[in-house]
């Protein structure tokens, strides 16, 4: 259930300038301080449902926390450009040429291959903090938060008019 909040939290934060561009709402939009303070709260959930699917030792804690804390750092700087990418979306939706459509997918394509890249530069770092097995089981743990999140974002945008 704890995942589902965070997704649904994280969905929020992503989609909250597209769904204001393509519905109209009477709520206001989210400022960037709102977002900050979303991304905070998402963190803290994320940070709590890594901490209870790992139940690290206390050395394993000391090792994992700093590393993690800059693949988190690195992941929202990702997920800065997806933000942006899904408020440019927005705003062209209606009027969506070829020109556009094929710039925002070698965008969204490119912020894929960022994620999986620094999947990849983190692993040996995750693995010398914990160990191939327990790092393995927190890219799992990773990748199903990165997956609901993805699965609510694909639900909720438009596809291409």
């Amino acid at each position: 259930m704890r995942i589902f909040s965070v997704a649904c939290a994280v969905f929020a934060l992503w989609l909250s300038s597209a769904a204001a561009q393509t519905v109209d709402v009477s709520a206001k939009p989210l400022t960037d301080s709102d977002i900050q303070l979303l991304r905070s709260n998402i963190q803290q959930d994320k940070n709590a449902i890594i901490a209870d699917n790992m139940r690290f030792t206390d050395a394993e804690s000391s090792a994992f926390w700093p590393v993690y804390q800059d693949y988190a750092h690195d992941q929202h700087a990702i997920a800065d450009k997806r933000l942006q990418l899904i408020k440019d979306y927005a705003k062209s939706m209606d009027v969506m040429d070829d020109a556009k459509a094929r710039d925002l997918t070698q965008r969204m394509i490119g912020i894929e291959d960022e994620t999986l890249n620094l999947r990849k530069a983190y692993w040996p770092k995750f693995e010398k903090a914990v160990g191939a097995k327990r790092a393995a089981k927190f890219y799992q743990v990773d990748n199903r938060l990165t997956l609901m999140i993805n699965v609510q974002l694909a639900s909720e945008i438009p596809l291409v008019p």
